[in-house]
């Protein structure tokens, strides 16, 4: 007992490895691009945008993406495999044997009279539990929990991805609508001028080049509206696709018919946090920490396999027959087990040397998502700030190309100006106001960009496992209480850190 008062759990104890300098991160952009403020909650970010055609969306994409139940499911399964580990607490061999033998001996010849049949009964219950001296199951549990914290942060991660998804597709559906109206708005403007210079050339006052620019201008203004309302098609089946349904009408587009073709422009991204604390919380950074502390977790389990092994043996054991006379037997057994690999040939230590590689390639990973996921953040908050730049710069533009284009018409009608003056205007339109457009494109997806490089949008209302899917599931397999127990929050184990 002395001795075994000496043993410990053996293997490391994980502690969170932080990239240096990541808990005081920041950037001027990042500073410049966002405001700390309670609402909206950064898990449900796209309320910046009031509107209710995109909250519906989301909704619906997280009731039926099939990423997104993927993800659900191997919460479950990593909640029954923390089910398996668990279990390595109680006995490992719990065991009940019963057997039933009928014998009889005839005898041919001689005087030994045969004797009767009789039944042979017996009934043993075996038992062995091999002592966690060394920490080989705790390890495995603490491994097994940090395992199913992963798959929770993987869920969380699936959920940020998926609604910055939603939200950039419906925003690409909204611009290439934009874009639509601004290319049938400027075909009719030059279908007009088109015509004018056709009734002007056939009349005689006006040359042939006049009619066949404007013709040209005219026609490559309207080849570009297929290609749009293409866009808005490959949109629709992309947000379809999101939504875990076949392409086909999308009612939730109709919500609020005044957000078609709107771009909205906010000018800061909704913090209620500093960046540094938002990004270690980030659910990939989270995950790939959870999995150092289940890869830590199993260099321990490996270590045990260098000591003895100590199990406990036990055996209850009853027979009788049915001969007349014939007594029953009752046996007990009870005793220690001791096993230790002493000739491995290097076995068992080079695996803990695998264990111990494989966690030191985790930490590289987990250090190389921290960097990574502030990359994105700074890199998505500096392309927001430019777009905001560029907005005002080409609103202005516009309103200058619209005024151009007026003086141009009138010029052009006094016999002041050739018509070339008239068309330059009309491309310089067409021009500006697609661009300014893409701007506010390029303005809302960097701001989602930047929501998604802090985590933010982790929020739903959907279960773990939808209803439908839960009732098949059970319909197959005993569940018990497990849907509910990898619904709810897990409590944070003792003895490591918090998340």
């Amino acid at each position: 007992m002395a001795c075994l008062a000496g043993c410990a759990t053996v293997g490391p104890d994980f502690h969170p490895q932080h990239e240096e300098g990541s808990d005081h991160w920041s950037s001027a952009a990042i500073e410049q691009a966002t405001t700390q403020h309670a609402q909206p909650d950064l898990g449900q970010w796209w309320q910046v945008f009031d509107d209710r055609n995109l909250e519906r969306l989301i909704a619906e994409a997280d009731a039926g993406n099939p990423d997104l139940k993927l993800a659900g499911l191997r919460v479950l399964e990593a909640r029954a495999q923390l089910g398996i580990a668990l279990a390595g607490r109680y006995p490992q061999v719990q065991q009940i044997g019963a057997d039933a033998l009928y014998s009889k001996t005839r005898t041919h010849g001689g005087s030994t009279p045969s004797v009767p049949g009789a039944w042979q009964y017996g009934a043993s219950f075996n038992i062995g539990w091999e002592l966690d001296f060394w920490g080989r199951f705790q390890r495995a549990i603490e491994s097994a929990d940090a395992a199913y914290f992963a798959s929770q942060a993987n869920r969380d991660d699936a959920l940020v991805l998926l609604h910055a998804q939603v939200a950039d597709t419906y925003f690409t559906l909204r611009t290439a609508e934009a874009r639509l109206r601004i290319a049938r708005e400027n075909s009719e403007l030059q279908k007009r001028s088109f015509e004018i210079t056709e009734r002007l050339f056939r009349s005689g006052e006006s040359d042939e080049l006049d009619w066949q620019q404007a013709k040209t201008q005219y026609l490559s203004t309207l080849s570009s509206i297929p290609d749009f309302e293409n866009q808005i098609l490959l949109a629709r089946h992309a947000l379809s696709i999101l939504l875990g349904r076949a392409p086909g009408p999308l009612p939730e587009l109709d919500e609020q018919p005044d957000k078609v073709a709107v771009i909205p422009l906010v000018d800061r991204a909704v913090l209620q946090d500093v960046p540094a604390n938002l990004l270690l919380r980030r659910p990939d950074v989270r995950a790939a920490e959870q999995q150092m502390a289940s890869q830590s977790a199993l260099i321990g389990v490996a270590k045990a396999d260098l000591y003895p092994s100590v199990t406990l043996l036990g055996t209850l054991a009853w027979s009788a027959s049915s001969l007349a006379g014939a007594s029953s037997a009752l046996a007990l057994a009870v005793g220690p087990s001791v096993t230790w690999n002493v000739f491995d040939h290097g076995r068992i230590t080079n695996n803990v040397r695998v264990q111990d590689a494989r966690l030191q390639q985790l930490v590289v990973t987990y250090q190389g998502t921290v960097r990574e996921a502030a990359r994105e953040a700074d890199d998505a908050a500096s392309s927001l700030i430019s777009s905001l730049q560029r907005d005002r710069i080409l609103h202005d533009a516009e309103v200058a190309a619209r005024r151009s284009l007026t003086l141009a018409n009138t010029i052009y009608r006094e016999g002041y100006s050739d018509f070339q003056r008239v068309l330059d205007a009309q491309r310089a339109l067409s021009a500006e106001q697609d661009a300014y457009v893409v701007n506010r494109s390029n303005a809302v997806g960097s701001l989602i960009a930047l929501y998604k490089a802090m985590g933010g949008g982790w929020h739903t209302e959907q279960p773990l496992v939808d209803p439908a899917t839960r009732e098949q599931m059970q319909q197959r397999t005993d569940w018990g209480d497990l849907f509910n127990e990898a619904s709810a929050p897990a409590p944070e184990p003792s003895g490591r850190h918090s998340r």
